[in-house]
């Protein structure tokens, strides 16, 4: 976006130190930025009319209000989700799979990494780096999704 005044900063790290450095400096940044450089952060509007907090829980709240089909190739937005304390500027972190890889190891070791992301051990870790974890209703989907890839259009041997 180009805004008619101001000074921008490149990335999180940027935009962290030029709001720090500006007095009386407004800027966007992850929350983990906010967290972990003891940012103040304001409630911003939800689609319910809510001012909500950011917060991991706020944003695990805005994941769950996200409508995945059963077949989903999980491109959703979450911003403005709906719901009551679902934050409004939340999104998924991406991670781009090919659904068959030809190379058979790899194949596995991305399928058991994904496998392992979803575990609850898992989920506990991403929010110990201030990550919201995944809703179930998104772990169950991704669960569903992992038996369909494949190493050379072969399934994957297990784990």
């Amino acid at each position: 976006m180009n805004w008619p005044t101001g000074l921008g900063g490149k990335g999180n790290e940027g935009v962290t130190q030029q709001v720090k450095q500006t007095e009386g400096a407004l800027g966007y940044v992850e929350l983990i930025y906010a967290i972990s450089n003891n940012m103040p952060y304001a409630q911003v509007k939800n689609a319910a009319g809510n001012f909500i907090t950011p917060s991991l829980e706020t944003v695990t709240a805005a994941a769950a209000g996200a409508k995945l089909e059963k077949d989903t190739d999980f491109r959703v937005s979450v911003t403005n989700a709906p719901g009551a304390q679902a934050y409004p500027i939340s999104s998924f972190t991406w991670l781009l799979v090919k659904k068959d890889n030809k190379d058979p190891a790899k194949a596995k070791l991305i399928r058991d990494f994904l496998a392992w992301m979803i575990t609850p051990e898992a989920q506990a870790m991403a929010a110990d780096l201030h990550y919201a974890p995944l809703p179930g209703p998104v772990v169950s989907l991704v669960q569903a999704r992992l038996p369909t890839l494949r190493a050379g259009g072969k399934v994957i041997a297990a784990r």
